[in-house]
């Protein structure tokens, strides 16, 4: 790659990882996961950086790329897990964001996607967070639009369950606020 390719390559990589750093973490529920996954895509990118033609272009084909590695690595999990060989107290790499900031509905909506399959998870954040059309988010997940219609209506329900669950498991009171 050329010094100007490169230099392109950068300064895209600059501007936009926070961005897919965010959209990661919804995909996935897991800061860690979600950087290792950004990383992953980025690398994917500089691999066909040469070959991109329309620069405009690239923010779809990046969320594609992580959107499919996210939800690849969901599914082989299993199989790509590592052996702690001593327990290690858990220390944040950076510092955590001030969770008492976040309202309550925010981290119970969190909360809920983490427990979500990583393909309905995929479809809400792409077509309600990302705010992709059936057809941009079919796109991005290399399925039928149907498919993304009837995941997104799963998954809402899903959803549903899960905050509906998390708001009587409290107190055992109905304290749902519309």
């Amino acid at each position: 790659m050329d010094s100007d390719a490169e230099r392109e390559y950068g300064d895209y990589v600059v501007a936009r990882s926070a961005a897919l750093c965010r959209f990661a973490y919804l995909l996935c529920g897991d800061w860690h996961r979600a950087e290792d996954a950004v990383q992953t895509a980025f690398t994917k990118l500089y691999l066909a950086w040469p070959r991109l033609q329309a620069r405009e272009a690239i923010d779809p084909y990046v969320r594609r790329i992580l959107t499919r590695v996210i939800v690849d690595e969901g599914r082989l999990a299993r199989y790509r897990r590592e052996a702690v060989s001593r327990q290690v107290p858990e220390v944040p790499d950076r510092a955590v964001p001030d969770v008492g900031a976040a309202t309550g509905d925010r981290l119970a909506v969190l909360a809920a996607l983490a427990k979500m399959a990583p393909r309905q998870r995929a479809v809400l954040v792409l077509r309600y967070w990302e705010d992709l059309s059936v057809d941009q988010a079919a796109e991005v997940l290399g399925c039928a639009a149907g498919t993304v219609k009837s995941q997104a209506a799963r998954g809402l329900q899903t959803l549903r369950v899960l905050l509906s669950d998390d708001v009587l498991a409290d107190d055992g009171r109905k304290t749902v606020t519309r």
